[in-house]
């Protein structure tokens, strides 16, 4: 069984790689990050994908998050990327461009993977939702530890809009919104989602986790459990890394 793999997470701002140790979703080699470019448009995206792949020296399958719907390996929405993602055969395209085998998958769904596996959300049972804070808002929902793929709970519509144009760490930001009030708007949404899906535990990923003393304590009207990722914003790599070792070992078990 493969005890290393390479994940890659794009986001919105940033695309960041590391080879994973997978017993314990550790980073083998110092994370490598590069802006993602603006416009994020597919061929611009493959290139620096490469570019990690180079980084590491790789030869090996490669495991990569998308920010959006991914099915079979086509991106079928791109909700912070350029439109020309939607209906795309992505991994194809990163395969092309790194010249390697590639699995592609939603991002959130990677984040909650690796949650889920080596994080807080590990031996849980019932209903566990994981929300990514960062330039959206993704989401990865479990039901006794089987994944619902592709959720975008991102976008329900709150007072209007998109969720996630309220309550991201994009919003809190560009905003110069206070912890308190950005606080109170992750309250309005995770209580509407509470309405909807009733999980037993809400699982915070993303960048801003690693300050969540300063606003998780400020969430109200949620019965939930709200706790930060242990792998805070490291878990999209971590659940890619993990998504490209099953891929390979079922290839190789099909051989």
């Amino acid at each position: 069984m493969t005890k290393e793999m390479l994940g890659i997470d794009i986001g919105g701002s940033g695309i960041k790689g590391a080879p994973v140790d997978l017993s314990d979703g550790s980073f083998v080699r110092e994370r490598y990050r590069v802006a993602t470019p603006q416009p994020a448009r597919p061929k611009a995206v493959a290139k620096v994908v490469a570019e990690v792949v180079e980084h590491f020296g790789w030869d090996g399958p490669v495991g990569v998050t998308y920010p959006g719907v991914v099915m079979d390996g086509v991106t079928m929405s791109a909700a912070n990327v350029s439109k020309q993602w939607i209906g795309l055969d992505a991994a194809s395209l990163l395969a092309d461009a790194t010249g390697r085998e590639v699995t592609l998958l939603n991002d959130a769904d990677a984040a909650g993977v690796a949650e889920m596996r080596l994080g807080r959300g590990r031996g849980r049972r019932g209903t566990v939702l994981l929300l990514t804070l960062g330039t959206g808002i993704g989401s990865a929902l479990f039901t006794d530890g089987v994944l619902v793929p592709n959720t975008e709970f991102g976008h329900i519509e709150i007072d209007g809009e998109d969720a996630e144009l309220r309550a991201s760490a994009k919003a809190r930001e560009e905003e110069g919104l206070g912890w308190a009030e950005w606080a109170g708007r992750l309250g309005t949404y995770m209580a509407r989602l509470e309405a909807l899906l009733s999980p037993s535990l809400i699982i915070v990923s993303g960048g801003v986790s690693k300050r969540s003393e300063r606003f998780l304590p400020l969430i109200e009207g949620v019965r939930a459990e709200i706790v930060a990722a242990r792998l805070v914003n490291h878990a999209g790599i971590v659940g890619a890394a993990m998504a490209a070792a099953a891929a390979h070992e079922a290839a190789r078990k099909k051989r």
